[in-house]
């Protein structure tokens, strides 16, 4: 895990940022609106990202008929692209994989310089939660829960740190 620095201040609204899928198309995180998204941030060279990803890709399975996307979003040089599908074949992580991201971005959506990082999005496009490090499968269901059963109950924190 990589920290550095303090996360930017609380934003409702994503920025509608700009990455590449694994074809090489652009997509944009505006893309996922409509529905609740999860948005994890992740590297190759991270061993707390590779613990998380086959937990997301289960997760995944399991919100699917209620209609949330989930992607993982790699903060890899281009240099090492190449390792991402291998690795999730090997792993049988079934994530759509977006490229283009950087610790910038990160800082940019107020996690500061950490991996791995996630966004839990309603489908408006507003940040619900933000988990920094790795997050449980309880942590992202607490969140997409809240929302599929209409923001009733207790609210989940809007920032949880696992580091």
């Amino acid at each position: 895990m990589y920290l550095c620095g303090a996360s930017a201040a609380w934003a409702k609204q994503v920025p509608n940022l700009k990455f590449k899928d694994m074809a090489g198309h652009t997509v944009r995180l505006d893309s996922l609106r409509g529905h609740p998204a999860v948005v994890n941030f992740w590297a190759t060279w991270c061993g707390p990202c590779k613990e998380e990803l086959p937990r997301l890709s289960a997760l995944q399975a399991a919100y699917a008929r209620r209609g949330v996307k989930f992607v993982a979003v790699s903060v890899d040089q281009p240099k090492d692209f190449r390792k991402i599908q291998p690795y999730f074949a090997q792993h049988h992580i079934a994530l759509p994989v977006w490229t283009g991201a950087d610790l910038g971005t990160l800082g940019r959506l107020g996690f500061g310089n950490v991996v791995p990082a996630t966004l839990v999005l309603d489908g408006q496009g507003n940040v619900v939660g933000r988990i920094e490090g790795e997050a449980r499968d309880a942590d992202v269901r607490g969140y997409l829960d809240w929302l599929l059963d209409g923001r009733q109950g207790k609210a989940p924190p809007r920032q949880i740190r696992r580091y």
